[in-house]
């Protein structure tokens, strides 16, 4: 929260029903729950608790996810590229936003997923510009005579101007 407040809470209640789209599913019957965790004051970031049956189905990523397996297992086929991959408790994926698989669970997933929105090109542009000026403000710290027209800060800001890339 913004004014610092930690947040506690419990895992113990019941899952609801989460149904995957029904034009995704490649084979079986599915059947996918899962239970809000919490979400970041901003909205960009939020986790749940999600569990799956046995199906076969594809999954598109429209936020950037990343999964910690809990138990059961999942197999993971990435529709970009030839790469398969076994998951079970204890594993990690990140699935960038863009991305997409084919799921494969034989009896049982659980996981926790962790779903951030990831930023504009502005925004990053944004973020390199206020990480330049903070450093600026450390540094004023050091130098009496620094203001953001001097030599210091115009090399700061055109720094982080040129690591940009390009439209």
């Amino acid at each position: 929260m913004a004014d610092g407040t930690i947040l506690v809470g419990s895992t113990t209640g019941e899952l609801t029903p989460a149904p995957i789209r029904a034009d995704w599913i490649i084979d079986g019957n599915p059947v996918a729950r899962n239970r809000f965790l919490s979400k970041s004051d901003d909205g960009t970031a939020s986790s749940y608790i999600w569990d799956c049956t046995a199906g076969r189905f594809n999954w598109q990523y429209d936020i950037d996810e990343t999964v910690y397996i809990l138990e059961g297992s999942v197999t993971i086929k990435d529709n970009h590229q030839p790469a398969v991959h076994t998951l079970t408790g204890g594993d990690t994926v990140f699935f960038p936003a863009g991305s997409s698989a084919e799921w494969t669970i034989n009896r049982y997933v659980r996981k926790v997923a962790f779903l951030r929105v990831p930023l504009t090109r502005r925004m990053l542009f944004l973020k390199k510009i206020a990480g330049a000026l903070k450093r600026l403000a450390g540094r004023r710290h050091d130098e009496d005579n620094l203001h953001l027209g001097s030599p210091i800060a115009l090399a700061s800001a055109t720094d982080a101007l040129r690591s940009l890339p390009v439209a």
